[in-house]
């Protein structure tokens, strides 16, 4: 295997996944203090990385999903820490369960498929964090800002001496934010995105697609190229209705979020779960109506 493409800043060193961490890769970050070694995530690069991510002491989860759980198998020692909102997901298979929120079916072969290809390992003895919770590496300090929306305990995590945040999966990639789980919010996800923009960082490094972005100008205009998927969905749906009234159903078979070839095991989970939010918005704004037979039609 070719040596990793890195980058670094300070204490922190940045392994580039496949692809600049593209799904289902990711991008690894270590952080270095004088007294403890920590690592933001472990995505499927950390088993690649070696020795700067088997030493870690501590690892700090900004948020549980497979790609980002694949390398704690590598690091039994270490102290992992999720949010509150998503530690349960770390913990065992039933709370992971429970996160995506997908039917009986899906989930028996997506439990093999993450086994398989995530090396997935429960971790029981995760520990949570809350927003605003800082860790003291010596001479660098880490700290968590919750911002839900991709999932109930995504989380930022930031490099505050630095300036370097690792915003996860705001990752400003052109599929836009994912909402798609039984713990997505999409109204959280818009408000997180206000926020993240507010952020005090001079470098903003991304789980997946980005990679790392250094120029504030640059961060700004791909935030908002991110956000703009939101609204070109819901202008979809809008779409979709004024052709006809439809079904849940049949708005999610006309997909919404994923292109019509995507063939992965949650696509139509996601997909429902992601038209259901955006139909509780436009009924909540008196855009669209319900009919009696279920179906969803413009005022």
């Amino acid at each position: 295997m070719k040596p990793l493409e890195r980058a670094e800043f300070g204490p922190v060193t940045v392994y580039f996944g496949e692809k600049s961490g593209k799904y289902p890769d990711g991008n690894q970050v270590v952080v270095r203090g004088s007294d403890t070694h920590a690592i933001f995530d472990t995505p499927q690069v950390s088993n690649h990385v070696g020795s700067d991510v088997d030493a870690a002491d501590l690892v700090i989860l900004g948020h549980m999903h497979e790609d980002h759980a694949a390398g704690l198998h590598r690091v039994p020692s270490a102290t992992v820490y999720a949010h509150a909102a998503d530690v349960e997901a770390v913990r065992s298979w039933d709370g992971l369960a429970r996160h995506y929120g997908y039917p009986s079916a899906v989930l028996a072969d997506l439990k093999k498929k993450i086994e398989s290809d995530f090396q997935y390992v429960p971790r029981p003895d995760a520990i949570s964090y809350s927003d605003e919770q800082v860790w003291d590496l010596g001479g660098v300090t880490v700290r968590a800002i919750h911002m839900p929306g991709h999932t109930a305990g995504h989380s930022v995590l930031f490099v505050e001496q630095h300036g370097i945040a690792f915003i996860g999966d705001i990752d400003l990639s052109s599929f836009g934010p994912y909402y798609g789980d039984a713990t997505s919010s999409l109204a959280d996800f818009r408000r997180s995105i206000d926020l993240v923009a507010q952020l005090p960082a001079s470098i903003w490094i991304t789980s997946h697609h980005k990679g790392v972005v250094t120029d504030r100008e640059a961060f700004l205009a791909a935030l908002r190229n991110f956000a703009a998927r939101i609204d070109a969905r819901e202008a979809r749906l809008l779409e979709l209705l004024a052709d006809a009234p439809r079904t849940l159903a049949e708005l999610v078979a006309s997909r919404v979020m994923y292109p019509p070839q995507a063939a992965e095991l949650w696509i139509d989970c996601a997909e429902r779960r992601c038209i259901e939010q955006h139909l509780a918005e436009l009924l909540g704004s008196g855009r669209i109506r319900m009919h009696d037979d279920q179906r969803y039609a413009l005022r």
